[in-house]
């Protein structure tokens, strides 16, 4: 970039420069992780293991690759796997490959830290083995591009887990949502006839979302949602700019190649596509641009086809997936239950863009509509940029209310910037309407008026509220890392145990186990001839009886209870003859 270039985009480069800093302060401070977020390391390093289950420690794929593809040398693997190709083509169902079987236990098994670390960490073996990760993720509720992504940053960091390496993806998304907010800000600014105050609404769009508690909770969980957003303001932007330009009759690789990545990284990509979609193709019709009409459709046709044909499990997983037909039951339930839901939605919108300050930049925007109205036959207004800019935001409020399986922040993180933008057109509009009033001191207002929103934006970061920090299992890993020539019972329910996944690879050994295997196991040697155990129970079991069957059964008593307070409400003690 020239030097006389940078001097122009300086103050863009500071606003986002800014944001990077506060975001990366954010990501330091992130001690431990939601069961989701070792779940995508799971998916996206495990080599061809996408689950960890106590009684099948290796999958059957895993176990056939090791056993019987992975050789010595490079020329080695690639004469197995292109045996194992003729013998799957020659015999089908009945060839090696397909007729394979895993060690399957009646009962848990002893997992080594080796092996917790091999699910969860990559190594010079299976770096970027893109295969393993598509394979994992077939057999999941979600498209695989995120995983894909985390999967190569693991591969550059081997053998380690660190917040920075799933954060990273979530910051990089999370500029390139701001530069894109940037150049909506200044294009809507010009659409709303105040070309003067184009800079300053898009460098108030990019700060708005950078500043946010929604752009800090999307960074710091490691999941595909910041991925996501940048995918839903990125297929917006390129529908503006060919809507500006007339430019869907030709030229339409990088709305198709947006439109499949989107699809490719979350299926509720496909909640904002769909109604920017119906927005777009009506307001073309309403234009009579009907050419340019049959090339969209064409292009989302061409979309959706690349889109399956690069992941067909996509069918399954929407359709027959339990997280599919639960999302397809809450949409069939209709209105029962629907008001709740969506004001629980609507609650965390506001906490996570602009807090109260909301209600007042709605209150601006409210006042700058009526004068639109009121001046509409004075001057043309901007009637079709206006709905593709708030229908399919507000459509897909609407739907994630209804289908989205928890009422918590991520399904709706997409909409953070979009209601940044808002703010930031309502607020520089209502600044174009009063600054006549100020004279020679318009200058003045405007910037203590954007100060004072900014710094409300930067005070509710000092009021965050924690959310997927996980602060305090630092000390639990730490714990982890001083007993780590002890073996590890947890006892758990449900899935709980992937919480601490990361504790696992430092004990010698981990035994995962319900408390009703724990009192029924058939290989209590294993367990009674140990001398020393850490017990960790998850919150969802009975602490006290877990420690009565221990010592009543195994003969191990408490000797210390090592950890109460854990942020995961888990209960870790040291037990011993």
């Amino acid at each position: 970039m020239k030097k006389g270039r940078l001097k122009e985009k300086s103050w863009e480069i500071a606003a986002i420069l800014l944001c990077v800093i506060v975001l990366s302060f954010g990501i330091s401070q992130k001690e431990g992780y939601h069961m989701d977020e070792f779940l995508s390391f799971e998916l996206a390093n495990g080599e061809f293991n996408p689950w960890i289950v106590p009684t099948q420690p290796q999958g059957r794929l895993a176990k056939f690759v090791e056993n019987e593809i992975r050789g010595e040398s490079f020329s080695e693997t690639m004469g197995n796997l292109w045996s194992t190709c003729k013998d799957v083509i020659q015999n089908r169902g009945n060839s090696k490959l397909l007729s394979y079987q895993a060690d399957v236990y009646e009962e848990p098994v002893w997992i080594g830290a080796e092996e917790f670390s091999d699910y969860i960490t990559v190594d010079d073996k299976d770096a970027f083995n893109y295969a393993s990760v598509y394979f994992n993720v077939k057999d999941d509720n979600h498209p695989p591009l995120h995983f894909m992504l985390l999967h190569t940053v693991c591969s550059l960091f081997r053998g380690q887990i660190k917040p920075f390496m799933g954060c990273v993806i979530n910051l990089t998304a999370a500029v390139g949502t701001m530069l894109l907010l940037m150049r909506l800000g200044r294009q809507f600014a010009c659409l709303f006839g105040i070309p003067d105050k184009a800079r300053l609404s898009g460098i108030l769009a990019a700060l708005f979302y950078g500043l946010s508690t929604g752009a800090m909770a999307c960074v710091l969980l490691i999941r595909m949602y910041g991925v996501l957003t940048f995918f839903c303001v990125a297929f917006f932007y390129i529908c503006m700019q060919k809507w500006q330009h007339s430019g869907f009759e030709k030229k339409n690789f990088r709305l198709i190649a947006v439109t499949v990545l989107g699809f490719l990284t979350q299926y509720f990509f496909l909640f904002y596509c769909i109604f920017l979609f119906l927005t777009l193709a009506a307001g073309l019709l309403w234009k009579r641009r009907f050419r340019e009409c049959l090339c969209l459709v064409r292009s989302m046709v061409i979309a959706a086809a690349a889109g399956i044909l690069l992941f067909p499990f996509a069918l399954s997983d929407v359709f027959s997936s339990s997280r599919g037909v639960e999302a397809l039951e809450n949409l069939a339930a209709g209105v029962s239950g629907y008001g709740q839901r969506l004001s629980a939605f609507l609650e965390i919108l506001v906490s996570r863009t602009f807090g109260n300050l909301m209600w007042i930049l709605c209150a601006m925007g409210l006042c700058c509509a009526v004068w639109g109205l009121v001046c509409l036959q004075k001057k043309k207004k901007p009637l079709a940029e206006i709905c593709l800019l708030f229908v399919p935001p507000v459509g897909y409020f609407f739907l994630a209310a209804r289908m989205s399986p928890y009422l918590v922040d991520r399904y709706i993180m997409p909409l953070f910037p979009f209601v940044c933008l808002w703010g930031a057109l309502a607020l520089v509009l209502w600044l174009g309407k009063l600054e006549g009033y100020f004279g020679n001191k318009k200058g003045i207002f405007a910037g203590t008026v954007c100060g004072i929103c900014l710094l409300w934006q930067v005070l509710g970061l000092f009021d965050y509220d924690g959310s997927y920090l996980y602060r305090g299992y630092e000390k639990q890993e730490e714990l982890s890392q001083e007993y780590a020539s002890l073996p590890c019972i947890c006892v758990y329910e449900g899935v709980g145990y992937y919480e601490n996944l990361l504790e696992f690879t430092h004990y010698e050994k981990t035994l995962l186990v319900r408390l009703s295997e724990l009192i029924e196991r058939r290989d209590r040697e294993s367990v009674a001839s140990l001398e020393q155990a850490v017990v960790l129970v998850k919150s969802e079991a009975d602490w006290e009886e877990v420690l009565t069957v221990m010592e009543e059964v195994y003969g191990l008593s408490l000797k210390q209870e090592l950890l109460a307070d854990s942020v995961h409400q888990d209960r870790i003690f040291l037990l011993g003859k």
